[in-house]
């Protein structure tokens, strides 16, 4: 039983530390679009910045996941 944990909760943490990379690259060319559409919506600048807060969230949360199991 505690392999099974071990390996849901490795599998968790890859899962969360993908989408943190790609929420994480999406704020960033957000940011860097200055203002024209990225994947059909508009951000501007300021905005960009509760993507990339979210995706530092699940980068570091299974990044933490992956070490700890």
């Amino acid at each position: 039983m505690e392999n099974n944990n071990t390996n849901f909760r490795r599998f968790f943490g890859a899962s969360l530390t993908i989408l943190g990379v790609v929420v994480v690259l999406f704020a960033l060319i957000a940011f860097l679009s200055d203002g024209k559409p990225v994947l059909g919506m508009s951000i501007s600048k300021a905005e960009a910045a509760a993507p990339f807060i979210v995706g530092m969230i699940f980068l570091v949360t299974g990044v933490n996941l992956v070490r700890e199991s």
